[in-house]
């Protein structure tokens, strides 16, 4: 080319709006859109998405994303299914009720976030509720996308205990905690990390909240994973392990660097509280990212025979109409190379 007809190439592409250099090759237009819904409002925890994109890793694999606040875990396998977004960081749980029920609909996890049960119901530290079985009779809300709200019927069960005369409500996250403290509720189901820092903000002492574990009631249990269509799988495949690579990427700079990765949340939310944030993401890491089959297979993956397990915890307890395979919930086909997952335990 010469230098003549590469300025006019640039001139056209100019005039035309693409944006970057010429030499790339690549024009904006060819990138791939792709709509994810979060978890949750902007916190700590979800730096590495927010890093991934600063640092240009989707760009560099022809992705533009679009990073929107969710509404609850339980809630982003039905946005994925009807196609409201196109990516979404959810409940793995939710997934396998959505996949029993409606298989053909169903969308599938690629990418393991949480690989700990984080379901809690909090409780006042001066309440009578001291185990599960205290919860007979009591009233319990939550929102109403919540991943343990969703799972309440298959914790009972777990625990062996008779929720049938329990009062379930529906509350907005941001009135979670002050309804307990308030006596409102009896408790509220809810992430244990959610709840604890949110109380925080509340500026609701920490002893002044107790939690019954879902995991104390034998529910070991997959969490929070990157749930795709199964259209996509097989359309786009390159674009799902272009996102997990450029998110893996963004995972690895979050846990090299902490405060980094709460930076790129902030510059997103400024209203967030820094300093809480960084310890919400601390504990996060340290409580639901932490697994000990991370030294084996790494974050991101799976362990099928666990996996399995817990399909058949989720539908026996929730009387589901039908078990779903792990290969119906769970492809792990575009993940990066296992070495390049990270196998540290926090």
């Amino acid at each position: 080319m010469t230098i003549s007809s590469r300025s006019l190439l640039i001139a056209a592409a100019a005039a035309i709006g693409i944006a970057g250099p010429l030499a790339s090759a690549t024009p904006a237009a060819a990138q791939t859109k792709l709509k994810v819904v979060l978890n949750w409002k902007y916190q700590g925890p979800q730096g590495m998405f927010f890093l991934a994109d600063d640092r240009g890793y989707f760009k560099a694999e022809g992705i533009e994303v679009q990073l929107d606040q969710g509404n609850g875990s339980g809630g982003v396998p039905a946005l994925v299914a009807n196609g409201t977004y196109d990516v979404g960081f959810g409940d793995m749980n939710a997934l396998i009720e959505l996949a029993a029920k409606k298989p053909d609909e169903a969308p599938v996890a690629v990418y393991v976030m949480y690989n700990q049960p984080p379901f809690v119901i909090a409780v006042k530290a001066d309440s009578p509720i001291k185990t599960a079985k205290d919860l007979e009779g009591k009233s319990i809300g939550g929102p109403a996308n919540d991943g343990a709200l969703k799972l309440f019927p298959a914790f009972c069960k777990q625990a062996k205990i008779d929720c049938t005369g329990v009062k379930l409500s529906n509350m907005q996250p941001n009135l979670r905690e002050n309804m307990l403290m308030q006596g409102q509720v009896d408790g509220v189901f809810g992430y244990m990390n959610t709840i604890r820092f949110s109380a925080k903000l509340a500026k609701i002492e920490e002893d002044k909240i107790r939690y019954i574990k879902y995991s104390d009631a034998g529910m070991d249990l997959y969490s929070n994973v990157i749930i795709v269509p199964k259209k996509m799988t097989t359309e786009k495949p390159e674009v799902i392990k272009g996102f997990l690579r450029a998110l893996n990427k963004g995972m690895q700079d979050s846990i090299k660097d902490p405060d980094a990765s709460v930076a790129a949340v902030a510059k997103r939310e400024p209203l967030i509280n820094v300093k809480l944030e960084r310890e919400r993401y601390d504990a996060t890491v340290a409580d639901e990212m932490n697994h000990p089959e991370i030294k084996t297979i790494g974050l991101g993956a799976v362990d099928e025979a666990r996996l399995k397990k817990s399909i058949g915890i989720i539908v026996e307890a929730s009387s589901l109409p039908r078990t779903p395979a792990v290969s119906e919930v769970w492809n792990g086909s575009f993940l990066p190379p296992a070495a390049d997952l990270p196998h540290k335990s926090f």
